[in-house]
Order: C-alpha cells, then sequence, then structure tokens
C-alpha cells in the first residue's frame, strides 16, 4: 500500500512556511490529499478538508480564507507500518482534546492587559469573543461526531487544562456553561457596557469603536468595528457537547494570570474592586514585566493599583478568585453535569482541592489518566509531586501484566492489561518548576525528565496529551526495547492563532502494532464573514481572524506537517 511518510512530506517540499499556513504547494500535496481520502472514512469538518489561510502573505492585517487540507502523515519513529493494515484495522477508541481555552472576564481589575508590549500574552485583541467562539469548537465537536480514519463516534473529549484565564468563579462559570450548554452572559460588572481596555481610548489597545487612537493594532490594518465589544459580552445560548467530557487542571486554572502565586494576602480585594490599571509609563511597565518573566518579587500593590491609567469599572463579586476545591466542587454540582459524568472525572475524594488527579474510563480496555502538573507557589510552567509519581506508578502497575523496575529489570505478573492514555496541563519540557505546592509544602516536585523515565517503564503506556505551549507538537519517547516507547501530543490552544482543538483515535492493527490517528480541527465558523454581522458564527469567524493578526502572533505555533494529521504507530504491548 503507497504511504506517505514523514520524510516524503519533507522531500516533497510541503514543510515549509506554504504548508503551515495551508497555500497550495506542489503536485505532491495534491497526491498526499488524496491518498489521505482514500484512507479515511470522512474528511469532512477537519483540517483533513481545509484550513485556515491568510488570503494575503506579509506583515500586513489580512483576512482569511479556506485553504487546502493538511494530508495525513505516517509517523514511524517507533513501529515500522505494515501493509494492508487500513482493511485489519480495528477502533479502540476516539476521542476529542481540547486545551488551553483561556475562557477570559476581560473587564476584570486583577489583570495586566498594559505589560503586553512586553509580555504579549497579557493582552489578545480578540480575547473578549473567547466564550462565544468556545462554543463554536463544541460545535464542531458535535457536527464532527466521529474520528476520521476509524469511523468510531468519539466517547468522550478531555481538556488539557487552562479551561479559565483568571481563575475566577465567573470565568469558571462560563466555562463550565459552554460545555455542559445553557444561556451564557460572558459579561461582568456593567450590564449594559463593555469596561474593558478596548473602550478606554488608550493608544495602547486596539479600540474597535473608536477611530484614530493611534495604536500599534490600527497601524497594522485592524478595521472599525463598531458594537463587536457589546455583542461579544451579550447572551448566548450553548448547544453544550453531546458527549461526556473529563477536565484537567492548569496553571491558569490556579494562579493569578496562570503566573503569580495564588495565596496572595489581599488579593480578592483587587479582583472584586472598582479600579483597574489601563496603563503605566514604560519604565514601570518594563520593571514589572521582567520581575514576572523573571520569577522574583512581584509588587501586586503596583501591578494591580499605584499610579497610571485607572478606569473605574463597576465592582463584581463574581470574580473572586476560586480555590482549587471551588473548582472540582463546582464541577461535582449537579447543575453542572451536562453530558456526564457527574464530576466530568473529579470525585468526592478530590472535593477538597489537595488531589486534583484520578483515572477513568476512555473505552473497554483503555484506561484515562489525568494529572495535576500545577504548583501554586507561582510561575507558568510546572512539575509533579513525589506522591503523585507514587500514585501514577502504582496505577501503572495494577494493570500491566509486564513492566521495567527502576533500575531496568523486567517484571512480569498475573493482572488484567489495560493500555494507557496520560493527560495533562504541562509537557515533558515545561516541567522544570520545581517549587512547592502550598497544598503539599513537604512533598518534593520531580521535573519532565523524571515523569518520562516512569513512562518508559511501562509499555501499556501509549501516548502522553497535553497543552500549556499553545503550539503543535508531537515528540517520540523510544524506550530501551521497542514495546517501551511512547507519544507525547502536545496540542495548540484555542486563543492563540491556530486555536485547534484536536481529535486522537487508537486502532489495532492486527499485526502486531497499534495506531494513534490525531487530527486537528478549527472552531466551527467561516473564515470570513462580513464585518457588519454579529451573529454567534461571526464573532468566533472574527476571533480566528484577529487572533491571527494579533501583533504578537507567532505563526510557529501552527506546527510542522508532522505535528499535524498524523499516524502514530506503536509496537502493541498486548500483541
Amino acid at each position: 500500500m503507497a504511504e506517505l511518510t514523514r520524510r516524503a512530506v519533507a522531500t516533497a517540499g510541503a514543510a515549509g512556511l506554504g504548508l503551515l499556513l495551508c497555500t497550495p504547494t506542489a503536485n505532491a500535496l495534491d497526491r498526499a490529499l488524496r491518498l489521505t481520502s482514500t484512507r479515511s472514512v470522512t474528511t469532512s469538518g477537519t483540517t483533513l478538508e481545509q484550513a485556515a489561510a491568510a488570503v494575503t502573505a506579509g506583515p500586513a492585517y489580512t483576512r482569511l480564507q479556506g485553504g487546502p487540507g493538511w494530508p495525513l502523515v505516517v509517523r514511524s519513529d517507533l513501529a515500522t507500518p505494515k501493509s494492508g493494515r487500513d482493511d485489519r484495522r480495528r477502533a479502540l477508541s476516539a476521542f476529542v482534546q481540547f486545551t488551553d481555552l483561556h475562557i477570559t472576564d476581560t473587564e476584570s481589575p486583577a489583570r495586566f492587559e498594559y505589560l503586553h508590549p512586553f509580555i504579549g500574552s497579557a493582552h489578545r485583541p480578540q480575547e473578549a469573543l473567547g466564550t462565544i467562539a468556545t462554543s463554536a469548537l463544541v460545535e464542531r465537536v458535535n457536527s464532527v461526531r466521529q474520528g476520521p480514519f476509524t469511523g468510531r463516534p468519539f466517547d468522550l473529549m478531555v481538556t488539557t487544562g487552562d479551561n479559565t484565564d483568571n481563575h475566577e468563579l465567573i470565568e469558571l462559570d462560563w466555562f463550565l456553561k459552554v460545555l455542559n450548554g445553557g444561556s451564557v452572559t460572558p459579561n461582568s460588572g456593567a450590564t449594559n457596557a463593555y469596561e474593558g481596555v478596548q473602550s478606554s481610548g488608550n493608544e495602547a489597545f486596539w479600540n474597535p469603536a473608536i477611530p484614530g487612537v493611534g495604536d500599534d493594532y490600527s497601524a497594522k490594518g485592524f478595521p472599525q468595528l463598531p458594537g463587536l465589544l457589546e455583542a461579544g459580552i451579550g447572551t448566548f445560548t450553548a448547544p453544550g457537547l453531546d458527549v461526556p467530557w473529563f477536565c484537567t487542571f492548569g496553571n491558569h486554572d490556579d494562579s493569578i494570570v496562570g503566573s503569580l502565586p495564588a495565596q496572595i494576602p489581599g488579593i480578592d480585594a483587587w479582583y472584586t474592586g472598582r479600579y483597574k490599571v489601563i496603563g503605566k509609563d514604560e519604565s514601570t511597565s518594563r520593571k514589572l514585566a521582567d520581575a514576572i518573566k523573571k520569577g522574583s518579587s512581584v509588587p501586586v500593590a503596583e501591578l494591580f493599583g499605584g499610579s497610571g491609567t485607572i478606569r473605574e469599572v463597576t465592582p463584581d463579586a463574581r470574580r473572586r478568585p476560586f480555590t482549587t476545591g471551588q473548582f472540582v466542587q463546582a464541577h461535582l454540582d449537579a447543575a453542572n453535569t451536562g453530558p456526564g459524568p457527574v464530576g466530568h472525572g473529579f470525585t468526592s475524594a478530590n472535593a477538597d482541592g489537595k488531589n486534583v488527579y484520578y483515572t477513568f474510563r476512555i473505552a473497554p480496555g483503555i484506561t484515562g489518566i489525568s494529572l495535576d502538573t500545577t504548583t501554586d507557589a507561582g510561575f507558568a510552567d510546572g512539575s509533579i509531586g513525589l506522591a503523585q509519581y507514587n500514585w501514577v506508578e502504582s496505577t501503572l502497575k495494577r494493570s500491566s501484566s509486564t513492566y521495567y523496575d527502576f533500575f531496568g529489570r523486567k517484571v512480569v505478573h498475573d493482572v488484567t492489561d489495560e493500555l494507557f492514555l496520560l493527560f495533562s496541563h504541562h509537557t515533558s519540557g515545561t516541567m522544570t518548576n520545581l517549587l512547592p505546592d502550598s497544598r503539599h509544602l513537604l512533598d518534593p516536585r520531580l521535573n519532565g525528565d523524571a515523569f518520562v523515565a516512569l513512562l518508559k517503564r511501562f509499555p501499556n503506556v501509549l501516548a502522553w496529551v497535553n497543552g500549556h505551549t499553545h503550539l503543535n507538537k508531537i515528540t517520540p519517547h523510544a524506550g530501551n526495547t521497542p514495546q517501551q516507547g511512547f507519544w507525547e501530543i502536545n496540542t495548540a490552544s484555542h486563543i492563540d492563532f491556530p486555536q485547534h482543538a484536536r481529535i486522537v483515535e487508537v486502532a489495532d492493527n492486527a499485526d502486531g502494532t497499534l495506531s494513534l490517528f490525531t487530527t486537528l480541527i478549527e472552531a466551527e465558523a467561516p473564515y470570513a464573514v462580513d464585518y457588519g454581522s454579529r451573529t454567534p458564527q461571526a464573532l468566533a469567524s472574527l476571533y480566528r481572524e484577529l487572533s491571527y493578526n494579533d501583533i504578537h502572533t507567532d505563526l510557529g505555533r501552527v506546527g510542522d506537517p508532522a505535528d499535524h494529521n498524523t499516524e502514530l504507530l506503536l509496537v502493541n504491548p498486548l500483541s
């Protein structure tokens, strides 16, 4: 059977920026897409069919269009593909990953958007549209319904953290309603007005309804869109997911804007107060940004108060930051069950917020492990506590008839085997923050290398699925034997371009190998709309367009072709 391999894509010239942004490159791409079509059940609604592309290349503002789809790339880093497997294949599971949704209360006083010249993620021009755009991503999952290569209906959806942007109670409420369905009003403070930075007239920001501000966004060509912000905070009805969903915790779910320690005395007053800093002089802003990036002591009273340009906003008690326990308890609330399950993975054992990790059934014979790689001591990156590490090890041992001990010795015992997929917010490369977590002050923290070494000891581990980096990247982790390798699947965020979610299908090829198919999807919204339209789909479309054109955007987050739509081969540890 003809194969499109990773090497074939590169040598065909498809690995350059043209393919990344979906512009036609060569006949090789057409051939690859035709081959992909013959191997799939359907490509409809996925980036196998089409993907967002710029109308005009270059630094100026551009509209988007539907470009050619991204073909399937066969990754044989860990196992050799065998011919005829499409005819033998048996689907074991199909699920969807959402990550880094960053549901954002853009009107909150406890934000530092004015630092965006130095910390690009401090403000995004599209963020007021994020809640309704996430609902459009839910709609895409509901319409696609099945894995494109196996045809198996989705078993479930898993989030991999940063579900909220600033761990506010109101952001958590919007997040739960978007995934479960219901009426959502993504607005805080004043009930009849937007009170964030983008209606302030401040030249540090794009003000879509105030012409002539002289900001860098308008200089790039950002359009004037009166009524956009009001539409973004208006009430809409979210359909909610049609499949059960499970939740994983991220650093933005337990820290101030994902970076500062969660236990700062008096922080609630900054969240719920009436004064919002929207500008400071360049010297002060640079000093504050450097302190955040370097992890040195950050003067919170200066960050959220002090001198500068201040906007008075309507106080709102719903902006209070939630604790880890409150996050779990909200999921356990019967009113938030939606399509299920109750708790969305969390149980009463997690309700105190100390241990927010758990196992869950993905499909018969496949267990999911949801991890907590955050630490509330500050910094964006994470790690894993020794107690959780030991729990993972015990969990894997209980359902692995063959594994390797710490010294590399093979252990065989009589248990019923399960295959394992792990989910976390942080990646192996971003588990470098070893600061103690206040929930387990005496628990040593371990880095990503230590965790990868653990997973390599268990052949039944197929993949580790994560987020945090806001980019698409798939990494093979080879073990000492062919059976000991696993894949690390990192997916881009839904707040920054390219705004993806990922379908993952697990299939038994009946030849001693397994295939993990990964397929990227975008929100169900047109690639371009009339600038006067304010329908939910139009707002979701503009969310994507504005993110592409953000002055801080990094198009490298799209990833390489081998990080997009892939077939990841593995030795079947149970064959």
